[in-house]
């Protein structure tokens, strides 16, 4: 790497790290980023899950005091076990995965992930009357939180929304609570896709190292200044930059 592609992978990082700690979404940039500096589209998305790990590690512990299990009969150390065995079924799938294969599907991905931010808090206000309507169970629980699990080890874009989106629909009616879980199963599952994807040799450590400190100090910043912020000027600046990333990509080809 040159000065100019840290430059580029280490804003894309830092910025990521920022929205990934107001609303998620810091794959929109960090994979593109990567990508763009010549990095294989497979290595690349491991790459930058590794590199924005640290943050969903943070946001995990700040939600540490709001722990508990959602509704449905399944304790927390089992929807732990759950998450994290999704993840590394997810992660497993993407190292079976070609460049030419990722390549045709990270569009669709990002399309999805986009999608998923520009109309998330419509679904998670219908997802929450849903769920207090819905009976639930401990296997309707886990099958919920493997499908999402496994999403996340594959891909790990828009994990948060599509997390939040299932603990609500769950009958997780208090949203702080729901936001606790999510990040503490974000952090385990893409800790597990992570042992995966080093022991498949898909990460760009080089790349790693600056995208990281990046990524915790715009997690750091976006922390400190976020409440001045309104809410939904940081989503729309989210579904932009998706918006923008999809068309490139399927551009790409």
């Amino acid at each position: 790497m040159d000065f100019l592609d840290i430059a580029i992978i280490a804003g894309a990082a830092f910025f990521g790290g920022a929205l990934n700690a107001i609303a998620g979404g810091g794959s929109f940039l960090t994979l593109p980023a990567l990508v763009f500096i010549g990095v294989p589209p497979v290595m690349a998305n491991a790459t930058g899950t590794v590199a924005l790990l640290p943050g969903y590690m943070a946001s995990a512990w700040g939600f540490r005091d709001l722990l508990r299990a959602p509704p449905g009969g399944l304790p927390l150390w089992a929807v732990a076990v759950v998450s994290g065995t999704g993840g590394a079924i997810g992660a497993a799938l993407l190292l079976m995965t070609t460049d030419a294969a990722f390549s045709a599907i990270v569009p669709w991905l990002l399309l999805a992930a986009t999608l998923l931010f520009a109309f998330g808090p419509k679904l998670l206000e219908r997802l929450a009357k849903a769920g207090r309507e819905i009976s639930h169970g401990p296997v309707l629980t886990g099958v919920a939180i493997l499908a999402v699990s496994i999403y996340g080890g594959y891909f790990n874009g828009g994990l948060g929304i599509v997390l939040l989106a299932v603990l609500r629909l769950l009958g997780e009616a208090d949203i702080n609570v729901a936001n606790g879980v999510k990040n503490l199963l974000s952090a385990l599952l893409t800790i597990i896709a992570v042992i995966l994807y080093a022991g498949g040799g898909v990460v760009a450590w080089a790349e790693v190292v600056p995208m990281a400190v990046a990524a915790i100090v715009g997690g750091y910043v976006a922390a400190r200044v976020s409440r001045k912020v309104p809410p939904q000027w940081v989503r729309g600046v989210v579904v932009v930059t998706g918006a923008v990333m999809t068309v490139l990509f399927f551009a790409r080809g």
